[in-house]
């Protein structure tokens, strides 16, 4: 394929622009309530765990270096490569059409502030929720840093495109916190399979809400991270590529030392596929398998549904109503801001209303009410 270097002007390679008047344009792969529903076509069968992996990871390539799209991906921890690839393809979507556009040969240099100022009209006229609106525009900011920093858009072009702004809105707190009963159900739930994957499924459930581990995170877990002995569990390269140590307490580290056992001392990751009949494979779980797990157990033990995020919101709950600290909290939970690890508090609202009876005036009626 021939590259057109950009200098000044338009690219002749440039499809139609994105205009306000394209709201009828879909946008499949980012829904506003459940970022999970983006997978429901897939597979959902007890094998499908063992399978491929989901949208592959970017690996940058001496052909990829001019591809602005393929420089962003690559630079994205694996949790976000396929989360940002859909954005990119819905901001494609919305200029060229089509049902899955080659982000790749997009000519994303092209693009101008009129166009991005229109993507984002766009996306809100869908109504689609702020977080998901806002996502996609860090996406297109992203990919138009990578065409300016390899000198396929003029700095001028460049600074006027990124400077589609964020949607602000003050939105309710997604997610929600499980409870202790439903924890134990869960928990319940797996022990009553006598199968391999009653274990793997319950260390699982306790790896997610014991050390709020995301879901990248907790497949990225290898046997030699853990030490039973003490609970310690080393996160390696977690969001943002940042190592950290967290611990177990020591009912879940008996749950792990469970499925250890019969998992067996072999090295290698700590979350295996279970096959029909008991087999397991030594093979990393990926992300949609722990997603579907958690839905089976859920549904096995009667309780609400929940995503695996969810677990991560319910420890940080679970530790601050405890009276844990909150810098304690954000460095087990591995946030590089307090104010993030506080947008997880999920304690119901009669917490609000018993602190507020904390407070104490003195004061007297001048008459009766």
């Amino acid at each position: 394929m021939r590259k057109t270097r950009v200098v000044a002007g338009r690219s002749p390679n440039l499809l139609p622009a994105v205009t306000p008047g394209a709201v009828g344009v879909p946008f499949p792969d980012v829904n506003p309530a459940n970022p999970d529903k983006a997978d429901a076509g897939r597979a959902s069968t007890p094998d499908a765990e063992a399978g491929a992996a989901g949208a592959p990871v970017a690996s940058l390539t001496a052909r990829d270096t001019a591809s602005p799209a393929a420089v962003y991906l690559a630079r994205l921890g694996p949790g976000s490569q396929r989360a940002m690839r859909c954005a990119l393809e819905s901001v494609a979507r919305a200029c060229r059409g089509g049902d899955r556009p080659n982000i790749d040969r997009f000519d994303w240099a092209a693009l101008s502030y009129s166009e991005t100022a229109a993507v984002r009209a766009v996306l809100l006229a869908r109504r689609l929720a702020p977080a998901t609106v806002n996502r996609v525009l860090t996406a297109l900011r992203g990919v138009l840093r990578e065409a300016w920093q390899l000198e396929l858009m003029p700095t001028e072009r460049y600074l006027h495109a990124r400077e589609v702004r964020n949607v602000r809105a003050a939105a309710l707190p997604r997610g929600r916190a499980i409870g202790e009963e439903e924890i134990e159900a869960l928990l319940a739930a797996c022990a009553r399979d006598r199968s391999p994957a009653g274990a793997r499924d319950a260390a699982a459930v306790a790896v997610l809400f014991g050390c709020g581990l995301r879901r990248q995170e907790a497949i990225a877990l290898d046997l030699e991270h853990l030490d039973l002995a003490t609970g310690t569990v080393k996160v390696i390269a977690g969001k943002g590529r940042r190592d950290r140590i967290t611990f177990l307490g020591d009912e879940l580290r008996a749950v792990v030392r469970w499925w250890v056992r019969t998992r067996g001392p072999a090295p290698g990751p700590l979350l295996l596929p279970v096959l029909r009949g008991g087999h397991i494979v030594f093979r990393r779980l990926t992300g949609d398998a722990v997603r579907r797990l958690l839905a089976r157990r859920a549904w096995a033990a009667g309780v609400k549904t929940f995503t695996p995020h969810d677990c991560r919101r319910t420890c940080a709950t679970s530790l601050l109503a405890a009276g844990a600290d909150v810098l304690v909290v954000q460095r087990m939970l591995g946030h590089s801001d307090p104010a993030t690890t506080q947008r997880y508090d999920k304690r119901p609202d009669e917490e609000k209303q018993r602190a507020a009876g904390l407070l104490r005036v003195r004061f007297v009626c001048p008459v009766q009410v």
